[in-house]
């Protein structure tokens, strides 16, 4: 049963060669979408044998669905440029499609969240499911410029394999904020208005809120003093999006 692995990227080079080395015996073909590296991503990504296509970026969703149609399997495993599977996982997806085309048309991956300081272990209150191990004729990313997460088919079950997906999504702070302030402008840009009277009530009150769901809920306490900071970059970027979707309804001067 033929299974490809398909990842999108722009300026990966940091972690790009150990995510395609955590993939590349495991599956038959590794295909990076680039959208415009002007670091060392291609190269990295030819040099570790994954076939490269250039594609200008149209949004996060239209971007993994261009990733699927270039895929030559209909199984495909999907990752980003800095999520390295780990041992277990990589095993349990071996066992998947040792006796053939698995039993499910799609499978939930844990995305665990691993910082570049403090302890060399990942944040295990901190991650999120996603399908990403699926059957692209029966479920496909959508069509949406800034939300890439696969819905479960309804009526569909849906079972989730236990091995992590290590994520090093950040590579210091600066980066992350960089990075937020890009996401955050195409997230005001795309998502529906809200009234000015909502965006206002999350101005004023929700930064603790977020920086409560960041520190205990999504577990960044277990990052000591850094999971401290990021949890403040969490709640600082969730109202960067709030005063940019006012901005879209001030007069400009």
């Amino acid at each position: 049963m033929g299974l490809s692995c398909f990842i999108i990227t722009r300026n990966e080079a940091r972690k790009l060669h150990a995510v395609i080395m955590s993939v590349r015996d495991l599956v038959d073909e590794v295909v990076v979408i680039d959208s415009g590296s002007t670091d060392d991503t291609v190269l990295i990504a030819e040099a570790a044998g994954a076939r490269v296509i250039h594609h200008d970026w149209p949004g996060y969703g239209p971007q993994k669905r261009y990733g699927e149609d270039a895929c030559r399997h209909d199984w495909v495993l999907n990752l980003d440029g800095d999520e390295v599977l780990s041992e277990e996982l990589r095993e349990e997806i071996k066992a998947l499609f040792a006796q053939g085309e698995p039993a499910l048309p799609c499978y939930w991956l844990r995305i665990m969240a691993h910082a570049p300081y403090g302890p060399n272990r990942p944040w295990r209150f901190n991650y999120i499911d996603r399908i990403r191990l699926y059957n692209k004729k029966r479920v496909r990313f959508p069509d949406h410029p800034t939300w890439d997460a696969i819905d479960a088919p309804k009526g569909v079950p849906v079972k989730r394999l236990k091995g992590p997906v290590l994520h090093y999504w950040m590579a210091d702070y600066g980066h992350q904020l960089d990075k937020m302030n890009r996401y955050t402008t195409a997230l005001a840009e795309s998502v529906p208005k809200k009234s000015m009277t909502v965006l206002t009530f999350r101005l004023f009150f929700a930064f603790p809120f977020d920086f409560f769901r960041a520190y205990f809920l999504r577990g960044h306490f277990a990052g000591g003093r850094y999971g401290f900071a990021v949890a403040m970059l969490y709640a600082f970027t969730r109202m960067m999006r709030t005063v940019k979707m006012m901005e879209r309804q001030w007069p400009r001067n």
